[in-house]
């Protein structure tokens, strides 16, 4: 232990001390509810690329509620294992339990309540495949990743499984088994997040390295492992969007589409190789959440 972790803990109480956001904010944090709804995008996507036939709204709305707290709970449980982090980086020191207004115990049973719920519905609604996934990303995110970005910094590797599994859940819940479609939707979202999480990192890695977590940008003061990687996967995730026009997943519109995305996010990765700094960073960070939706989109609107 570091002494300002140190310090930290001694001043954190284990009662939480109600003030300020009401319940439903608190919860709304704690559940990180734009994520969530990110989740909620993704798994949308692979439901309906997934589907055949008249649409069964029931099982979509299930399979909809399901991942929701599937991803909430599995949001709950990581900051309740990282509060005493949390409270050591000003980007995440006013989230409910660092800040104390909410109980760790709290976050706890919420935490643990969604999950199980999340899975429940999957296994009731849609079929055991899709129940199993969900239950694997809650798994991988809090007991796997949350600990290891205190020892490794391939943990952004592994914690891009779970921010990529949604649409395979979602394709799996339309279609009862994990097909090629489903496949390369996974694939499109873990190296979509490298370059996304990387540009992050190197906006955050002094708060990292307060923190202890184990990043590449905490040991590259120069930036260049971080943007020359960043690079390197925006090329690989380039190459990746490109499968579903030619293997006829998508129509030649969606080829041209992806191509052109693609390319922005080269060419901006390649910037932040030029100028490792923290605008070129936040530019490829801001390029990467436009450029998702359009794919995605454009995905939906020229699948056959």
């Amino acid at each position: 232990m570091n002494a300002a972790e140190g310090i930290v803990k001694s001043e954190v109480k284990d009662e939480a001390k109600p003030q300020g956001m009401g319940l439903v904010a608190n919860l709304s944090e704690l559940s990180k509810a734009r994520l969530s709804f990110l989740v909620l995008i993704t798994t949308l996507v692979g439901f309906l690329l997934g589907w055949r036939g008249p649409m069964d709204y029931t099982l979509l709305i299930a399979t909809l509620l399901g991942t929701a707290l599937s991803a909430a709970g599995a949001s709950a449980l990581n900051q309740w294992l990282e509060r005493d982090l949390d409270a050591l980086m000003p980007r995440t020191s006013d989230r409910p339990l660092p800040a104390r207004r909410m109980h760790p115990s709290d976050a706890l049973l919420f935490g643990l309540l969604a999950s199980g719920s999340g899975v429940a519905i999957l296994a009731f609604f849609a079929n055991p495949l899709t129940a199993i996934l969900s239950g694997l990303t809650i798994i991988i995110y809090a007991a796997l990743y949350t600990p290891l970005k205190r020892f490794t910094e391939l943990n952004t590797l592994v914690g891009a499984i779970p921010g990529a599994l949604p649409p395979l859940l979602g394709w799996t819940a339309a279609r009862d088994h994990a097909g090629l479609g489903g496949w390369i939707l996974f694939l499109i979202l873990w190296f979509w997040q490298m370059p996304h999480f990387l540009a992050i990192a190197w906006l955050y890695k002094d708060q990292y390295a307060l923190a202890g977590f184990k990043m590449l940008s905490t040991r590259d003061p120069e930036g260049w492992a971080t943007s020359l990687q960043s690079l390197i996967y925006s090329v690989a995730l380039l190459a990746i969007t490109l499968v579903p026009g030619l293997i006829g997943m998508a129509s030649p519109y969606y080829f041209f589409a992806a191509m052109a995305l693609g390319a922005a996010m080269i060419y901006l990765s390649a910037a932040f190789v030029r100028n490792r700094t923290n605008t070129s960073a936040r530019r490829l960070f801001f390029a990467s959440i436009i450029y998702l939706p359009l794919l995605l989109g454009a995905l939906i609107a020229f699948a056959r």
